[in-house]
């Protein structure tokens, strides 16, 4: 595996698979496994690494994959791939929000100073 690692390495550069990866191939194959195409990721393992995310933001993609059974690998892809999310300062955040996600925002924002300054000039009109 070692072997296969560096020429992978050697050819790809950078872009190299993780060693790991190179290992969990080569016991796939070891299965009889020789499918060379990626599953799609179903929507019920996507959900499932979402939810465990929104309890804890500085959960660890390899705890995500021992509780789920599934490679980091795949756990990574789904993190950065599917639901668009990185880690900033040890937490999982959105890597960026779309222009209704902006809108939205603004505007709970403004909702929510419009309450505080209503409430605001009830208590000071008690007086």
């Amino acid at each position: 595996m070692k072997e296969i690692h560096a020429i992978l390495t050697q050819t790809l550069g950078e872009h190299a698979p993780l060693y790991t990866t190179i290992k969990n191939w080569v016991a796939q194959f070891k299965r009889g496994d020789f499918s060379t195409s990626d599953l799609p990721h179903s929507m019920e393992i996507i959900d499932q690494i979402h939810e465990l995310i929104l309890e804890d933001r500085r959960i660890l993609a390899k705890s995500i994959a021992e509780q789920l059974g599934i490679s980091y690998e795949q756990v990574g892809s789904i993190i950065y791939e599917d639901l668009d999310m990185w880690k900033l300062s040890a937490k999982w955040v959105p890597k960026c929000l779309n222009v209704d996600q902006k809108r939205q925002r603004c505007q709970l924002s403004e909702q929510i100073w419009n309450f505080f300054s209503m409430i605001q000039m009830i208590s000071c009109c008690d007086w």
